[in-house]
């Protein structure tokens, strides 16, 4: 139950004075439903109304309250505007009304009447005007002008001063609550009291406050992550309680599989194995993320965890987003699986009727050991004998709700987690979205792999580049040709794909293949198997193919419209490229002119090749909404903490809230109230339950 305390604020927006339910449902897009929901939508902006210049002194733009004298009016006819000719002792200024009926004017500027007017000024005809005025008072109503205006981020129908009105509202609202924040560290950062914070960070008295530098702000968001830090360590400390299954192998089967590889493994891939090899071992449940760049060789580490899962008499569930991923994930381990004994099944959307039910009834009776699947895999009816171990493949792509479902197929006993992603995570969001797993690094690419040259060349040199795809697909390499992200549309990211492989079908001939999202996937399987073999020299796609296609032959990559895409994404396309022995390059074709945060992101794919140091320059760039990818179901979202800027806090809140649950595990002591106040304040405490499947 939320502590009571909190109920003023968890009410619904529309218990603020003056909103309705048509207002509520602008608040609730603009914010959240609920009363807390504004706290946290801070002012972006501010409006300083001190200027009090006369009249002859005013400049075009500047934001003036002044007191002048209402000398006459003059109505709008057709498309002119209604004016009112105001004065001091040092001139004339005009205020303009577009359609603003004129006995209304006429009451708020009676001729004759002193009126304090601010607002922003401009000129028209050599003559200063203020165009619709922010605020008109008699001089009585004084008090009711603020110095200093909040500017808040708006959305379509909600005007300034309706946001302004219902912030403060939600402010009087707070409540004053217990300290959470150790004192010695409010002392030394220089903190406000919580409610003193929200005051400050919503009444800013200069440009300088709305810094995420500011104290008041600073402390907010250090609230934040404080809260975010303690859910994931109370799972955390959840999870290390219960009691799991102890997979042991034999080394029966992850033997000749790693004898079949044809390779050693690198340092980091053993490191990992060992990792998690033991982890397995404890009567506890796994849940360990594998992150490793482009090409490090994940897959092979969690096929030898796989082996060992099933050399303990258990089953595996392997789970990718894409059906394209599922199968080359299904080729690559049934290449090294099969010939050491494991039975593989591929699962998709694709398997039907009597297909899909042999495959079922093979999983229920112990037939199948090791399941590669997509989302079909959360079927009901898909049901393991004993399932001891889930992989799940860029995770970022599926949601909690999903990885919990899976998981809990273990017959009871839950199964082990091994989360794979081949977009490094920058240290920070480590921290902030995966503090309650264990963390293995594969920072190796295995031996032979070349360096990818890369250039960017404006689009208007695309012919230039096509002539070079003639001379280098007569010596045998193969080329991928990415087209742009066109927008949040997958239809229009599709017509550019088939415009580009019209234009390039016409040059080379058959031997220029498409593939996109809307493919029918036997289509689909049936353009990539022809550019696997060879047949093919060209690929145009979608960004269908960022992650897991595997040509070796493919050495030429081309992204068109290079300046659309984010770091993390250009780097997981280059990284198809330069998987075999050839010389690989990659092209980023660009528009001009270049903004100066897409000349940076190419200037940085020029630089470096290793992801870890990419995703940390995308965190920079972008800020953490945005690194994984456009739409991400795990990442917690900061209303008030922004990264990078505040990198820095998440430390200082990671380590204060270990030290708080190693005394308190569960915060059920008295003097843990004020934390568990924090917990619901932030609405972590649904996040303690389902912040991390498991």
């Amino acid at each position: 139950m939320r502590p009571a305390i909190l109920d003023s604020l968890f009410a619904p927006v529309t218990a603020l004075p003056g909103v309705g339910p048509q207002l509520g449902r602008l608040f609730e897009r603009l914010a959240g439903p609920l009363v807390v929901d504004l706290l946290w939508h801070l002012p972006s902006g501010i409006v300083d109304r001190r200027a009090a210049p006369p009249i002859r002194d005013l400049q075009a733009g500047q934001i003036v309250t002044i007191r002048v004298q209402v000398e006459a009016h003059e109505a709008g006819m057709g498309r002119r505007p209604y004016r009112v000719f105001c004065a001091d002792a040092t001139g004339t200024v005009t205020l303009v009304y577009f359609n603003v009926k004129s006995d209304y004017l006429a009451r708020l500027l009676p001729i004759g009447g002193e009126r304090i007017v601010s607002g922003q000024v401009e000129f028209y005809n050599g003559m200063a005007q203020i165009p619709h005025p922010d605020l008109v008072l008699r001089p009585d109503e004084l008090d009711r002008l603020k110095p200093i205006e909040p500017v808040y981020p708006l959305t379509l129908g909600l005007f300034p001063r309706v946001v302004q009105r219902a912030a403060a509202a939600a402010l009087e609202r707070a409540p004053e609550l217990p300290e959470w924040i150790d004192p010695s560290l409010r002392e030394r950062r220089g903190w406000p009291g919580w409610a003193d914070a929200l005051r400050r960070a919503h009444m800013p008295g200069a440009e300088p406050e709305l810094s995420p530098s500011d104290p008041a702000r600073e402390r907010l968001a250090y609230d934040e992550v404080f809260a975010s830090q303690l859910a994931v360590a109370l799972v955390r400390a959840r999870r290390q309680r219960r009691r799991g299954r102890a997979i042991v192998g034999s080394g029966a089967l992850s033997a000749p599989v790693e004898a079949g590889l044809g390779f050693n493994l690198t340092g980091a891939q053993r490191m990992a194995v060992g990792e998690i090899s033991a982890e397995m071992a404890q009567p506890r449940r796994m849940m360990r993320l594998l992150q490793g760049d482009v090409g490090s060789g994940k897959t092979v580490v969690a096929l030898l965890a796989m082996a060992t899962t099933v050399e303990a008499g258990a089953q595996v569930a392997l789970m990718a987003p894409t059906e394209l991923l599922a199968r080359q994930h299904l080729k690559t381990i049934t290449e090294f699986g099969t010939p050491a004994g494991l039975r593989i099944a591929l699962l998709t959307g694709r398997e039907r009727g009597r297909e899909h039910a042999a495959i079922v009834d093979a999983l229920a009776e112990g037939g199948i050991d090791i399941l590669i699947g997509t989302q079909a895999l959360f079927q009901e009816h898909v049901a393991f004998r004993d399932l001891g171990l889930v992989v799940i493949d860029e995770q970022h792509r599926f949601g909690v709700h999903q990885r919990l479902a899976l998981q809990e197929k273990g017959s009871g006993r839950g199964a082990e987690l091994l989360v794979m992603t081949a977009t490094p995570i920058p240290r920070t969001l480590l921290l902030t979205s995966y503090g309650d797993m264990d963390v293995s690094r594969l920072d190796e690419k295995p031996p032979g792999r070349k360096p990818v040259a890369t250039r960017t060349v404006p689009l208007d040199r695309t012919d230039e580049v096509i002539e070079g795809i003639a001379r280098a697909v007569k010596g045998g390499p193969q080329v991928y040709w990415v087209c742009p992200l066109v927008a949040e549309s997958e239809v229009l990211d599709i017509a550019a794909a088939e415009a580009r492989h019209a234009e390039l079908n016409a040059r080379f001939g058959d031997k220029v293949g498409v593939v996109h999202g809307k493919l029918a996937g036997k289509d689909k399987d049936r353009v990539m198997a022809a550019f696997a073999s060879g047949a093919l020299s060209i690929l145009v796609s979608t960004t269908v193919i960022e992650v897991g296609v595997d040509v070796p032959n493919a050495s030429i990559m081309i992204i068109e419209h290079a300046e659309r895409f984010g770091l993390a994404q250009l780097h997981q396309l280059r990284g198809r490229v330069g998987r075999g022995a050839k010389e690989s390059s990659c092209i980023l074709l660009y528009r001009q002119p270049l903004s100066d945060a897409a000349r940076e992101r190419l200037g940085v794919m020029r630089r470096t090749e290793d992801g870890f140091v990419i995703a940390e320059e995308d965190l920079k760039l972008r800020g953490g909404g945005e690194v994984l990818g456009t739409r991400q179901s795990g990442l917690p979202e900061f209303r008030v903490a922004s990264l990078p800027e505040h990198e820095a806090l998440l430390e200082a809140a990671r380590d204060e809230a270990r030290l708080k649950l190693a005394h308190d595990p569960d915060l059920k002591a008295p003097e843990a109230e004020p934390l568990r106040l924090l917990l619901y304040l932030f609405e972590r405490d649904d996040a303690i339950k389902l912040m991390r499947a498991g």
